[in-house]
């Protein structure tokens, strides 16, 4: 019986590794490709994909031999986001900081040491920079999890990356509690992160927390775009409104904007 239930659940967690790939890659994968990824044989792989097919969270395109995800999937990830009340209200402010910048727009709040992205108003541009809903980034290196730190008091600043530590994606990413101390200082005087290639090479972004009803910041909203095409003036005037749009979202929503802490 022991066996049965470690083997069951083996399974599911290869299933749902599987199912993960399948959501970063937004043109599909082979089940060879998928194979290799995981570490697992073509034939288990097909197993578990054909059981995520008939269920709904994956599905498989003949034309292209390809699996991608499924109905499911996606019907599972909306009802996370709905649980937000802040996600509906925010795409008016994230198409309109699109339209105005001509850049990305995102919405992002903390889970578990990491950003995630809950929504996003993609640049029209051609080179653009894009971190699709469901992306996790750790929170040092995302300007929307600067500033959602930020708005913490120091204190949990510290117990938070002691227990996460300072995960590196860029050699320009945040490397010690020093160092983003620095940077919650200039977040907290200017109202407004910035990641300049903390996350990615050649990506600059800006965020500004938004606040909820009990006076505690619930998420971010932040532009992303080509360091090429974000600098000088234009990045205060981005900044500018993105933090407007986060203050209009906070009043949209019944939020109460409450002071930046002091550090302790």
């Amino acid at each position: 019986m022991a066996s049965e239930k470690t083997g069951g659940v083996q399974a599911v967690s290869r299933a749902l590794g599987l199912l993960k790939r399948l959501g970063a890659a937004t043109e599909g994968q082979r089940v060879s490709d998928l194979a290799v990824q995981a570490g697992l044989a073509v034939s288990t792989t097909h197993r578990l994909l054909t059981t995520l097919e008939h269920s709904g969270f994956a599905h498989f395109e003949p034309t292209t031999s390809k699996w991608h995800v499924g109905h499911e999937a996606f019907a599972v990830g909306a009802s996370y986001v709905q649980k937000r009340s802040y996600v509906a209200p925010a795409l008016t402010y994230l198409r309109r900081l699109r339209d105005e910048t001509r850049e990305t727009a995102n919405l992002g709040h903390l889970d578990d040491g990491h950003l995630v992205t809950l929504s996003q108003v993609e640049s029209r541009e051609i080179m653009r920079a894009i971190s699709p809903p469901g992306g996790r980034v750790p929170a040092t290196c995302s300007a929307m999890g600067k500033a959602l730190l930020a708005t913490w008091p120091d204190a949990q600043i510290a117990e938070f990356c002691d227990r996460h530590g300072f995960p590196t994606m860029t050699p320009r990413s945040v490397d010690g509690l020093s160092a983003l101390m620095d940077q919650i200082t200039h977040i907290r005087a200017q109202g407004y992160a910035v990641d300049n290639e903390e996350h990615a090479r050649g990506l600059r972004c800006l965020a500004a927390p938004v606040w909820g009803p009990d006076g505690d910041a619930v998420c971010a909203i932040s532009v992303s775009a080509m360091m090429m095409r974000l600098t000088g003036e234009m990045t205060e005037v981005v900044a500018r409104r993105v933090v407007t749009a986060a203050s209009e979202l906070t009043e949209k929503i019944g939020g109460k904007r409450a002071e930046w802490p002091l550090p302790t």
